[in-house]
């Protein structure tokens, strides 16, 4: 029997945990925790992402202001808007959806938004901070599959780890997160001789390129635990991630699925990180 991480459990498990969390910190009429979330075009799997967001902050209890903005917005707007946002006493959060458009310069963007309302933990400050082990805002998805393996109880303690995707929104701070639980990692890319080597030779492999189906039954070894971080459509318009589920499963002691693993576990991070700003602010 396929041994499956649930997301999705643990998402709806940390999501309860937030609510009370809220309850309490809102009584005797202290304010919500508040996010602003800002969306720029058309791209529809950006707007899944946003409404999915706004829906989970209305089921727990957070503030939300979402803004729809047009694809011509000029970066000089952008950045007014993150400004003003930067200084709304009851907005704790702010997150910019990603992709944006070519025009603007998405570094800026980020670096615009105060180190204290990046609950997305993409701003170099909250990076660096989370380098030297300081503390400051984790990157939601890497913070997700985190909490993901501390809720299975499975211990990283000397674990040979193999991140597939050195990305600064996954792959880098997941790295660094795994590396101060102890784990031994090995962060591999485009450029990586013999990736099959070094995925056989894995207590835990973790996919994040992008690329359908890409980890396969012959690159894990029996017994490992598989982590898929892709979000792609196949042929057909079906979600699927970045592992060869339906083969690699048979080989694995743990497996997450494509929907239902870690997606949902970035919602609820991010929804964590708001509270975690809002609570500092008390």
């Amino acid at each position: 029997m396929i041994k499956i991480i649930d997301g999705k459990k643990i998402s709806a498990e940390i999501k309860e945990e937030m609510k009370i969390e809220i309850e309490e910190l809102t009584k005797g009429g202290k304010r919500a925790p508040g996010l602003a979330v800002i969306i720029v075009g058309e791209n529809p799997a950006s707007k899944v992402y946003v409404n999915s967001k706004v829906k989970t902050c209305s089921a727990l209890g957070i503030y939300s202001e979402k803004y729809n903005l047009d694809s011509e917005i000029t970066e000089a707007e952008l950045l007014k808007l993150i400004e003003e946002l930067n200084n709304k006493e009851e907005i704790d959060g702010i997150l910019v959806q990603l992709p944006l458009p070519k025009h603007i310069d998405e570094d800026k963007i980020i670096e615009a938004i105060k180190p204290n309302k990046d609950v997305d933990g993409f701003h170099p400050i909250n990076l660096g901070k989370l380098v030297i082990g300081k503390n400051g805002f984790k990157s939601c998805t890497p913070y997700g599959i985190m909490e993901l393996l501390k809720r299975y109880e499975l211990d990283l303690n000397g674990k040979d780890v193999v991140i597939v995707g050195r990305s600064n929104i996954v792959g880098k701070p997941l790295a660094v997160m795994l590396t101060n639980e102890n784990a031994t990692v090995t962060l591999c890319h485009s450029k990586t001789k013999n990736l099959s080597e070094k995925t056989l030779n894995a207590d835990i492999v973790i996919v994040a390129i992008g690329r359908e189906k890409f980890l396969t039954e012959d690159m894990v070894k029996e017994g490992s635990i598989v982590i898929d971080v892709g979000i792609n459509r196949n042929s057909l318009g079906k979600l699927c991630g970045d592992v060869d589920f339906e083969n690699v499963s048979k080989k694995t002691s743990l497996i997450t699925p494509v929907p239902g693993g870690v997606g949902p576990m970035t919602i609820a991070m991010l929804m964590k990180n708001t509270v975690k700003s809002r609570m500092e602010k008390i």
